[in-house]
Formats: structure tokens, sequence, C-alpha cells
């Protein structure tokens, strides 16, 4: 369990940040900007979950996803090499693929119930489902940061992984949302010519 007594430590003022194995990196690094996006998606997704009653199944998917954020922030603050790989004996806490499966069957559980895409869909309906389009085109920026520091890392693949069917899951959360308050916002190109 993490415990905090004293929020500043001045060891930041270097302009670096600690890693999980107690390395320091720039705060201005690849890896910082995909945990900082990582962070900003988890935000937006409590802003969308704020619009949903709590007894909803769609805000208890969100707090199960909120915390695996916090999962998949220690996973890429911890580098791969020693007691912190990606194999069985493995210290650190990393995505693992249950996580992926659930975030899949959950989809696949939302989309049954929805008619197939006819259009693109624009970003609004309910102010819940408005918000989580937004988490969505946040976690997307977050996936791309994450792939952009893995160019120059070895990141878990399954932290990647979890990103991208993430934002999947935030795409058919947002329909599922809007099916029950009539229905996506659907683009209609060149209408406004």
């Amino acid at each position: 369990m993490v415990k905090l007594n004293k929020i500043y430590t001045r060891t930041g003022d270097d302009g670096t940040t600690g890693l999980v194995d107690g390395s320091r990196i720039a705060k201005s690094a690849p890896l910082m900007a995909a945990i900082g996006d990582v962070d900003e998606a988890n935000s937006a997704i409590g802003l969308a979950a704020a619009a949903l009653d709590p007894a909803n199944e769609e805000a208890a998917m969100l707090s199960r996803i909120q915390n695996e954020l916090f999962d998949l922030g220690a996973d890429l603050a911890t580098p791969p090499d020693g007691q912190f790989g990606f194999g069985p004996h493995d210290m650190a806490l990393r995505i693992v693929p249950s996580q992926i499966a659930r975030l899949e069957d959950e989809i696949d559980g939302m989309n049954d119930a929805l008619d197939a895409l006819k259009s693109f869909i624009l970003p609004g309906g309910a102010e819940a489902a408005a918000r989580l389009h937004l988490a969505r085109a946040v976690t997307r920026r977050a996936e791309r940061s994450a792939v952009a520091a893995n160019a120059g890392l070895d990141l878990n693949p399954l932290a990647l992984n979890y990103l991208n069917r993430l934002s999947d899951h935030l795409f058919v959360m947002t329909r599922h949302i809007n099916a029950a308050a009539g229905g996506d916002i659907l683009w209609k190109p060149g209408a406004t010519r």
C-alpha cells in the first residue's frame, strides 16, 4: 500500500522524476508523456463516471478501469530489467491478459445489444457519453504516447494492448449509453455544404 505523508519532496525541482526502481528520468521524456497521458485518460474517465448513477453497470466498469489505469501507470513506470522483467517471476505490477480479456468480454456484451454502425459517430449525445468520447480521445493519445515511448524502451506489450482495447471499450460504452438516450449522433457527410 502506498503511504504519502508529504506531497512535495523537491526531488523533481531539477526536471526529473523517479521510476519504480529508483532511477530518475527527465519529466520531458517520452515515457513520462505516456504516463501523464494515462493519468489524464483516467481523470477524463472519472469525469464521465461522475455523470452516471453509481449503481449503473457502466459506472462499475469505469471504476474497475480507473483502478487498472493506476496498474498500467505503475507498469509503465517500472523498467523491464532485473527483478522487474516480464516473466513469471516478475515482482512488478504489470497489466495481465485477464484484464484485456475482461475488457473484450464487456465490449462484446455491450455491443450485442447495439445496431450495426451505418455511419461514423459524432462525439456527443447523453452527458456521460459525451464525456466518454473525450476520455476515448485522450486514451487514444495515451496509446500513441506509449507506442512512441516503446520505440526507445521495452515496455510491456500488454500495456499497449490494454490501451488499444480500452479506447474500443469506451467507444462501445458511448454507443451503449446513447442507445438508451435516443441513439447515436451520426455524421452526415457534407450536410452543411
